[in-house]
């Protein structure tokens, strides 16, 4: 479960449970994750959800906060795979209902996601996304 091509094959399942997630239904993404208690998720609405049952809640919640997605499109920056982990670095783009809005709103997250091998296919056992697609000014890094 180490070569790219292994690993590649686990993109497009992990996409379309972005898919699903984005009309939500988080149980897709739910299967993606490690059940190792070590497992964490950042997403854009803040926080850092550690261990199996803070990271379901967390993809509950993300989902709810969503409804009639359709994805734009991805744009991988960077994949490594190594025997031990995976990391993939996307621009994820997509368009969706947010929110209470009935307006469709566009969505770009820059994401970081590292997978191990688990069970004998690639599990997430990290995510991390934010809405920083592109350059900031400094003042950006400024909690008020």
């Amino acid at each position: 479960m180490t070569a790219v091509g292994d690993f590649d094959a686990l993109i497009d399942p992990y996409h379309e449970a972005l898919q699903a997630l984005i009309n939500g239904d988080p149980d897709g993404c739910k299967t993606m994750y490690s059940n190792g208690e070590d497992v964490t998720l950042a997403n854009p609405f803040g926080g850092v959800a550690r261990g199996r049952t803070e990271v379901e809640a967390m993809l509950e919640g993300a989902a709810a906060n969503y409804r009639d997605g359709e994805i734009v499109g991805y744009e991988t920056q960077a994949k490594l795979v190594t025997p031990e982990l995976a990391y993939l670095v996307e621009v994820e783009r997509y368009r969706a209902k947010v929110g209470g809005s009935d307006e469709f709103s566009p969505v770009g997250l820059r994401v970081t996601s590292v997978f191990r091998p688990e069970d004998g296919t690639w599990k997430v056992v990290h995510r991390h996304a934010d809405p920083a697609t592109g350059a900031q000014p400094p003042e950006t890094v400024i909690q008020r």
